[in-house]
Parts: C-alpha cells; structure tokens; sequence
C-alpha cells in the first residue's frame, strides 16, 4: 500500500476508523467479529488505527488494547479525549460531553491508555473544541501530555482553519481529522491549505460519505441508533434528489473498473498528498474492498468529471443537524 505522512509518522495511505465495530451505526457487533476485523486490517498492510474516547464510551479503545496491543509496534495509534460519556445524572447512564478542560483530558488520557494497553498514544486529537475553554488551554494540556512521554503527538478534529492557526502556535498540531468526502467539501474552504501551509497531515473521515457513496441507503431501513437518522442529508425527501447523481457516480465506478466505494477513496487520495483517509466498517469483506481504492488511478479528466458530478451544489441536505453543527468549528458554504 502506498505510504503517506502523518505528522512524524509514516503510515499505511488508507487507515481504519475504529468506530464502526461498537458505536454509531447500530448496534455493537459481537467481540469475535471486530477482532477479524481488526486483525484482517494489519495483515492487509493497515498501520493508521483511529479510535476515541467516545465510541462506545470506551468500548472502540478496549477491544482495539485487546486485540492490537501484542502487535503495538506494527501500527500508529490514533485516539481522542474532549468528547466522551458521562454519568452526568448519577444513574449509570453515559451521555455524550464535551470537555476541554485540562484536568479532564488528563483523565481521559490516563483512562485510555488502561484500555488501549499500551505506555503511550501517538497520535492524540481533540475530538472537539470546547467552545467554553480557549483552545490554547487544551491543546497546552495536550502539549503537557507529549511531554510527559504519555502521548507523542498532537491533532485536532472538526476545526477551523482560523482555530488551528491558533492551536498550532500553542503547540505542533500533527493532523486535523475532520469529515470529508465527494459529498462532504467544508475542508476545500480552508482547512486543507492550512494544513498543508503548517505541515499537518490531513485525515478524511467518512470518505465513503457514511456508506452513501458505498452502496444506496435506505433510511427507513437504518437501525432505530443509527446517527445517520439525525442527519438531514439522509432524510428521504434529501435521498430523493441525491439519487439523480448517484446513478452517473456509479455509472462512472463502472467504466473506471472500481467500485463506488473505491472510487469515493480513491478521488482522497488523488487530491492531495497529505490527505489520509480512514474509512470505517465492521465487515471485512468492505475493508478489503476500501483497501483496493489504493490501486485505482484516476486521470485528470476523471478528477474533474467526478467533482462536477458531485460537489457542494449538487448535493441535497446538510450534513448535521443544528446541535451537532453547534458543536464543530468547521467552516461552512455560503446558503
């Protein structure tokens, strides 16, 4: 597989988000399936493992400590802290929070490192900004942490390009991890130059467009968590107009001899050298198909058919719902 940058570090081009085996898109799949997954994944060549504090509030963290942690020196970990669960009520029940304060992330590190088994995390994000603490006071604990030998590099998730600047002169940001897809352009406004203008890597989440570019979803046929049914851009009325350029994409998979999957990975990896991205699934037979879009070769022409079929004007819906749109920092199109 080809090798990119992240930060100090030099990884597989296609790297495994670790969330879809317990958290997000239905219900956890059992222990033995998410450990051929992930073991799937490091014989495929897979060295850039991305999980969180949040995923099954701590769940995604354990199984991959249990499964990956006897083969630690053969992959990059990459974990978050400032969004995880908890029992706000004191009743057992976890709810999702954000927390930048330093004290917390120091926590949530020390929690994660219990669970991943490991001495340190290389790479580390802020899963969000918290609004309420500046960022320079969370990403200096996280400056404090690399010190401290307990994680060795800093990133950031969901920010803006104004926002890194300001993180990156508190200390080195490593990568900015934020969604992006054929669908999904927020980081063509200015986040992909800041990075680049800094040295940061970039890692794309939800390149496949949360399965849309993969295969047509059916809203009514998502599971009754599935976050998918929060988010506009899957409500049917949004599907509907969706489906006049998922035909000609598909159409277009085709006659470049990939999949939709592929081709939606593939076009990442073309755009730019320091773009990374980590499709998630808890199936292998998805993960080696993602894995193939590192084969697939794109023309310019191709490039620019594809954007023109799929951009910020063609696609129908946003991509959150209005609380999670107040949680991130990303900058957004005008309308």
């Amino acid at each position: 597989m080809q090798q990119r940058a992240l930060g100090p570090f030099t990884v597989s081009a296609i790297g495994l988000g670790c969330m879809n085996i317990c958290h997000a898109y239905g219900p956890p799949v059992p222990e033995a399936q998410a450990e051929r997954l992930l073991l799937a994944a490091l014989d495929a060549g897979v060295t850039h493992f991305d999980t969180a504090a949040l995923y099954g509030f701590g769940a995604s963290e354990t199984i991959v400590g249990k499964v990956l942690s006897k083969h630690r020196s053969r992959f990059t970990l990459a974990s978050k802290c400032g969004m995880q669960g908890v029992d706000v009520k004191g009743d057992g029940q976890l709810v999702r929070v954000i927390d930048g304060r330093p004290a917390t992330l120091r926590a949530t590190c020390e929690a994660a490192l219990q669970r991943l088994r490991t001495d340190v995390i290389d790479l580390y994000y802020l899963h969000r900004w918290d609004k309420q603490v500046p960022i320079e006071e969370s990403v200096g604990a996280l400056g404090d942490l690399v010190r401290a030998g307990k994680i060795r590099a800093v990133g950031l998730s969901e920010v803006s390009a104004a926002t890194l600047r300001r993180a990156h002169a508190e200390h080195p940001i490593a990568a900015v991890q934020t969604e992006y897809s054929l669908w999904t352009r927020n980081p063509e406004i200015a986040v992909l130059d800041a990075c680049r203008e800094i040295g940061a890597a970039f890692v794309a989440f939800s390149p496949v467009g949360r399965g849309y570019l993969a295969a047509e979803v059916d809203p009514a046929a998502l599971d009754a968590k599935d976050i998918r049914r929060t988010m506009p851009r899957f409500a049917p009325e949004h599907m509907a107009a969706n489906r006049r350029w998922l035909v000609p994409y598909r159409a277009m998979a085709a006659e470049l001899g990939c999949t939709p999957a592929q081709l939606a990975i593939a076009w990442l990896l073309h755009k730019a050298p320091h773009i990374l991205p980590i499709p998630g699934t808890a199936n292998v037979d998805h993960l080696l198909e993602d894995l193939g879009a590192d084969g697939v070769v794109l023309s310019a022409d191709a490039m620019q058919r594809l954007q023109a079929l799929v951009n910020e004007n063609t696609v129908s819906g946003n991509r959150y719902n209005e609380q999670a749109n107040r949680e991130v920092d990303t900058e957004v199109f005008a309308g």
